[in-house]
């Protein structure tokens, strides 16, 4: 592609100059691109590619799911395509500057911006673990300051309206089984019957990264359960199925539609899966579970990510300061 580029110049410059200029436009141009990639718009060079898959390789072996692995790809491949350099050749203004324009494009918000950093600062931090370059051009960029705004949470209230308006068994064991465990939705719909221990009121699932861990459910949650698994009559092992024939396993999408239908035949406001494990979290710092504890319920590798989780109520503020300080 370089050498079009400069046999294309040079044809553009015929008419100017004669044979020594065009000689010596030639030296230019070969001394100036020495060393930088040459690629169409929209192209990524081989060389890119090739320091791509070997940073998803990497990071797949560490045990990264193939939904973080193909986030990584598509904004690594988004950002090369973009400034069109040579990897180990982009600047720390060239991803300034990209991070900025992407913003302003595309009206993102802060914590966007901020996730595309740290994917670009793991990227290059690897490249420059490998060797491959001198030092992460990342290295400068500071994390994006972004506003803390107060997650919601469902009220006791809330919760009962739902268990009360379900029709379904499985609807107000699921929602039972959101409330009581704090599991990730994608955790339930993987489960299957044989993963439940009654007994000792608990289940496997199957977290980020592929790890494993035990969820706990309560005894409201053990008796709603065993009578909507009694009133099956298929033989498919997923634990929550559709109600219709033939009976198959439920999505994430059919379960977050079905809570919607719930919450709006009530007048609750964005009924959403994840809320319930929030509310699970508030909850239990509410309780005084220590933030440990729920770090591990939770299944979150960093503490930081459990702290975000879960609100503080104020009123314990206040309370805690009277015990311990005033």
């Amino acid at each position: 592609m370089k050498e079009e580029l400069i046999t294309e110049i040079e044809q553009q410059m015929l008419g100017v100059l004669d044979n020594s200029q065009m000689m010596q436009l030639r030296i230019v141009l070969n001394t100036c691109l020495q060393g930088y990639e040459v690629m169409e718009t929209g192209e990524i060079s081989e060389e890119a590619v090739d320091y791509i898959e070997l940073f998803l390789s990497a990071k797949r072996i560490e045990g990264r799911s193939d939904k973080t692995l193909a986030y990584y790809r598509s904004t690594v491949e988004k950002l090369v395509v973009k400034i069109g350099k040579a990897v180990n050749r982009i600047t720390t203004d060239d991803l300034r500057k990209y991070l900025a324009d992407y913003q302003e494009e595309k009206k993102s918000s802060k914590v966007t911006i901020d996730n595309i950093r740290r994917i670009l600062s793991t990227f290059f931090g690897w490249l420059e673990d490998e060797d491959y370059i001198i030092k992460s051009p990342v290295r400068r960029i500071h994390k994006v300051k972004t506003g803390k705004t107060i997650k919601e949470t469902y009220t006791d209230e809330e919760l009962e309206l739902m268990r009360d308006s379900c029709a379904e068994d499985r609807d107000l064991a699921i929602i039972d089984m959101l409330t009581s465990t704090g599991m990730r939705i994608g955790e339930m719909v993987l489960l299957n019957r044989d993963d439940v221990n009654f007994t000792e009121r608990e289940c496997t699932v199957l977290g980020k990264g592929d790890k494993e861990r035990i969820v706990y459910f309560d005894a409201r949650t053990k008796m709603h359960l065993q009578n909507y698994l009694n009133g099956r009559d298929d033989n498919d092992p997923a634990l929550f199925v559709s109600l219709n024939s033939p009976h198959s396993r439920m999505s994430i999408g059919g379960i977050e539609v079905r809570l919607r239908k719930i919450g709006n035949g009530l007048g609750i406001q964005k009924v959403h899966p994840h809320k319930f494990r929030r509310t699970l979290a508030t909850m239990a710092i509410d309780k005084g579970m220590p933030i440990e504890q729920l770090q591990h319920m939770l299944g979150h590798q960093r503490i930081d990510t459990t702290l975000q989780y879960a609100m503080v109520k104020e009123s314990n503020v206040k309370l805690a300061h009277k015990k311990y300080i005033g």
